[in-house]
């Protein structure tokens, strides 16, 4: 007969016997109980036998190794019928009470246990804070963040209550991914924060901003994208059981900002969004807006109080004002649109991707007309060179002449700025100055190459230009393009005269990469025509009735100097390409530039 003996595995304290001797036992069935470190410890029988001998009672200390007791193997079939494993038993039983409180709780979170406030956001045509996260992220990809929290009015209102109406205390945050199917998991992570406009009308309370200071270090650790869904109406006053006066020690505003240039940034707001809110939204690196967003520092209540007078909520700062005046980057007309202009925002920041589809690029050697004075389409052209579907084109209708756009050459993707002659005949004025520096910040930020595209007679001039400060809304190009460390490609287009061109070719043409020009450039330190003017004036003045002819044959000779191939002759642009070639001629640039280290700089990014 085999015996076993019985020995503590811990250091404990006797608090239960569960086998007396001469009894048998099922190997596996506890015999003695101890307690150690405040937890219960079977001692379980190491095989199916008869209990020979205890020698432990309750309340005896024993040490680990010690020998309690003795057991006598037994035959199998000497053996009484075991009762079902553990594991068996807990199954049997069914879910643990906490695990039952746990699913109950979870679904107090889902858009169906609150069928009234997601009818209510139905009926207005936009959809819940959950179903856009649904959208946005990769299916199965989202680890919430603080969705047990409730707003901070346990003192005014039951805790069912604030369970029932408001989760997540109005704000939903986690990690996720995004275009991980095209991506990878890894290239894919992002995290959102997202305001609830069915809990308290979005507005933001004490637990609010625990969670979003949690979530953005956490993001900013590591170096996670995030993406802000903003509606919402600032300040919460009725979260009363926090022992604050004002509350403007608050850290989420400048968490939020000191993100800048460190990880990208996208803000939607669909409805009202006023007040700390908007706050968030301003500091966005790019507004996506509905048509239905009314968006302002202070909502109709603050107006009111303020002694402004009654304002009705969509005319505070409705997306037709505010677009055109730079707030607002993509102007979309609905949450779906959105949430899928997030997505493609996202990922030209994730990494080069399979090359797209090309265009014909031979249309590119007529794309400009003959006439040098006439119009034409520079987004037919851009279109025309990047991957096909890959453009997205930023503040559109702000600082109209220049155009900025985010796009995909050979599946890489890279910021792209162009002249807009159609506007000012491409000159460039102090919004589109405004538009184009911080367009500059963004590409350098996140490591993007800058192309530029050139037609422009120079900064626009006079009293009325003067006016809007213009000195130093162009001084801002140079300093922003000092600062650059991502490669520069520029193609001259048309034309390329005085500072302005300079300008858009990161400062001076030998600052690019690569400055090339298409065979119809013309270049002049300043607009040729007036550069005649100016500098012959005495011979036109007397030249009397042959002023027109004079006049004719000096600005034919200052076109042949200033032509395309006469400045590649001097050195002072790189290369006069075929217009065909000039997708082709981007991406041989664009693969030599590639892996080159950027010099570290801290990334800031203006609002504006």
């Amino acid at each position: 007969m085999k015996t076993f003996m019985l020995s503590s595995p811990v250091q404990g304290v006797v608090i239960a016997i569960e086998a007396q001797v001469g009894e048998t036992v099922a190997a596996g069935s506890p015999v003695v109980v101890l307690e150690s470190m405040k937890m219960e410890v079977p001692v379980e029988a190491p095989s199916t036998g008869r209990l020979r001998r205890l020698q432990v009672a309750v309340g005896d200390a024993v040490a680990e190794g010690e020998v309690l007791g003795m057991i006598d193997a037994i035959d199998a079939a000497e053996a009484p019928s075991s009762s079902p494993p553990a594991a068996a038993r807990v199954a049997d039983a069914g879910p643990h009470p906490e695990l039952l409180a746990l699913f109950e709780r979870r679904h107090l979170l889902t858009d169906g246990a609150r069928p009234e406030a997601t009818d209510r956001r139905h009926a207005t045509g936009g959809r819940t804070v959950r179903e856009n996260l649904a959208d946005l992220l990769d299916a199965g990809s989202f680890n919430e963040y603080g969705a047990m929290a409730v707003a901070a009015q346990r003192s005014r209102r039951p805790l069912e209550d604030l369970i029932a109406q408001t989760p997540a205390d109005g704000l939903v945050t986690g990690i996720g991914t995004v275009n991980a199917e095209h991506v990878g998991a890894e290239r894919a992570r992002c995290a959102v924060m997202a305001y609830d406009y069915s809990v308290l009308a979005g507005t933001q309370g004490v637990f609010n901003h625990m969670k979003a200071d949690r979530l953005l270090e956490v993001a900013g650790r590591l170096k996670l994208p995030v993406v802000l869904f903003a509606e919402g109406g600032g300040g919460r006053p009725g979260d009363v059981d926090w022992p604050i006066v004002a509350g403007l020690d608050c850290t989420t505003f400048s968490r939020w900002a000191a993100l800048a240039g460190v990880v990208p940034r996208v803000g939607i707001v669909a409805g009202r969004c006023f007040a700390g809110n908007a706050a968030l939204l301003g500091c966005s690196d790019v507004i996506i807006a509905t048509e239905s967003a009314s968006i302002g520092m202070g909502g109709p209540a603050m107006i009111e109080g303020g002694g402004l007078g009654k304002v009705a909520p969509e005319d505070v700062g409705p997306v037709s004002v505010l677009s055109p005046r730079g707030v607002v980057d993509l102007r979309v007309p609905d949450e779906a649109a959105a949430v899928a202009a997030a997505r493609q925002y996202l990922g030209y920041f994730q990494g080069a991707g399979p090359a797209g589809a090309v265009a014909d690029q031979t249309p590119l050697r007529h794309a400009l007309p003959d006439n040098r004075q006439a119009l034409y389409d520079p987004r037919a052209i851009i279109r025309t060179v990047a991957d096909a579907d890959s453009v997205m084109e930023l503040r559109a209708e702000f600082g109209p002449g220049v155009i900025t756009a985010l796009l995909r050459i050979e599946g890489r993707p890279v910021a792209l700025a162009a002249s807009h002659p159609r506007h000012l005949a491409g000159a460039l004025d102090a919004a589109a100055c405004d538009k184009l520096a911080r367009f500059m910040q963004l590409a350098d930020a996140f490591g993007l190459p800058l192309i530029t595209f050139v037609d422009t007679p120079g900064f626009m001039v006079g009293p009325a230009s003067e006016a809007t400060a213009m000195v130093r809304h162009a001084a801002r190009l140079f300093v922003h393009a000092a600062a650059l460390r991502v490669p520069v490609f520029s193609v001259v287009l048309r034309r390329g005269y005085g500072l302005g061109a300079m300008a858009l070719t990161a400062g001076h043409f030998h600052a690019p990469v690569a400055t090339a020009a298409w065979p119809q450039a013309e270049f002049g330190a300043m607009g040729i025509e007036g550069a005649v003017r100016l500098g012959f004036k005495k011979e036109l003045e007397a030249a009397g009735e042959g002023r027109p002819a004079l006049f004719d044959r000096l600005v034919a000779e200052h076109m042949d100097r200033g032509r395309a191939i006469n400045m590649a002759s001097h050195l002072e642009i790189d290369d006069v390409i075929d217009p065909a070639d000039t997708r082709a001629w981007l991406a041989r640039g664009l693969r030599a530039a590639a892996g080159t280290p950027l010099a570290p700089r801290r990334g800031l990014l203006d609002t504006w």
